[in-house]
């Protein structure tokens, strides 16, 4: 299949692409190997208590791929906790937090900060990757409304894409001719985030879905206020959401073939990670998009019945 593009994804790729030349340093943390086991520990129930999704999809992974990725998910975990939940000053939080983590010999007491550094250093992450997705971040403090899609696509990419790209390298990857795939898969995954929790980001003064595809049906910011205030779903909400998700999809198709760039050990627990995820539009839908007063998921047998077909998707057509 032919890789499609579209224009917002060209500034995207550049950064990507400067961002995987910058440390790309080989190693092992020097640490003794009770902490590190320690460190791993933490980062596995992190995943676990935060996310059902991608402990499910990243147990799929050979066991040392495994740890990796939830040592990922744990220090994005954390950054994103910074920004949402943190009472403090959250810009000195986040410098904080960007010196424990963003440096070859992490403080001992901080164990995801020393998994992470660990799992980035034996996967030769590039640390600019990191760096990004933290800048990114950091923009919720105060740039929560987004114009267009293009420029919600480029805060996608910092929160979302360069965390496809972090594990593209954990996960094993054919080459650069990949990285468009993983900045889709990104941007999908993200864009799905932001339909499920519109009311959650609401009650944080956070609107992420795009001013100007909200004006394109009629839709004002008073009228997700009302949604969330329980007054229902309304007909021109439904034609948005429905072009929204129907949009969505189609970059989860585009960004399918990359699955066969990957090492083969990791298609399956990727390819699982973007079908689970897709397979909550279904159930946006399935509740006439009202992402207003529930909150869109699969269950947990919903998840395990999709296993069969994705593992042979991911083992004959990628």
């Amino acid at each position: 299949m032919q890789l499609q593009t579209h224009a917002w994804e060209h500034a995207l790729l550049s950064l990507a692409h400067e961002a995987r030349h910058v440390d790309q340093i080989a190693g092992e943390l020097a640490v003794d190997p009770a902490i590190l086991t320690r460190a791993y520990a933490d980062c596995e129930a992190i995943t676990a208590e935060h996310s059902r999704s991608f402990h499910l999809a990243s147990s799929l992974l050979p066991l040392e791929k495994r740890r990796a990725t939830r040592a990922l998910y744990a220090f994005c975990r954390i950054t994103d906790d910074l920004v949402d939940r943190a009472t403090d000053d959250k810009y000195e939080q986040l410098l904080a937090w960007r010196r424990r983590v963003l440096v070859p010999n992490p403080p001992l007491d901080d164990l995801v900060a020393v998994a992470w550094t660990d799992a980035r250093l034996r996967y030769r992450v590039p640390l600019r990757y990191a760096e990004q997705l933290i800048d990114g971040v950091t923009k919720d403090l105060d740039h929560v409304r987004y114009q267009t899609f293009a420029d919600l696509a480029a805060y996608c990419y910092s929160v979302a894409s360069t965390v496809g790209l972090m594990s593209m390298h954990i996960v094993g990857y054919a080459g650069p001719q990949a990285m468009p795939y993983a900045i889709k898969l990104g941007v999908a995954l993200q864009i799905t985030n932001i339909l499920r929790d519109v009311a959650e980001d609401w009650r944080l003064n956070r609107l992420y879905l795009p001013q100007a595809d909200l004006a394109m049906f009629g839709l004002q910011e008073e009228d997700v206020a009302c949604g969330v205030a329980g007054n229902g779903v309304t007909a021109r909400w439904r034609q948005f959401m429905h072009y929204q998700i129907e949009r969505n999809r189609h970059l989860y198709r585009e960004a399918m073939p990359g699955i066969a760039m990957l090492d083969p050990d990791g298609r399956f627990a990727i390819a699982a990670a973007a079908e689970l995820y897709c397979g909550i539009l279904d159930d946006i839908e399935a509740h006439d998009y009202d992402v207003f007063t529930r909150r869109a998921c699969l269950s947990k047998w919903a998840k395990l019945r999709r296993l069969p077909g994705i593992w042979w998707r991911a083992r004959n057509r990628f």
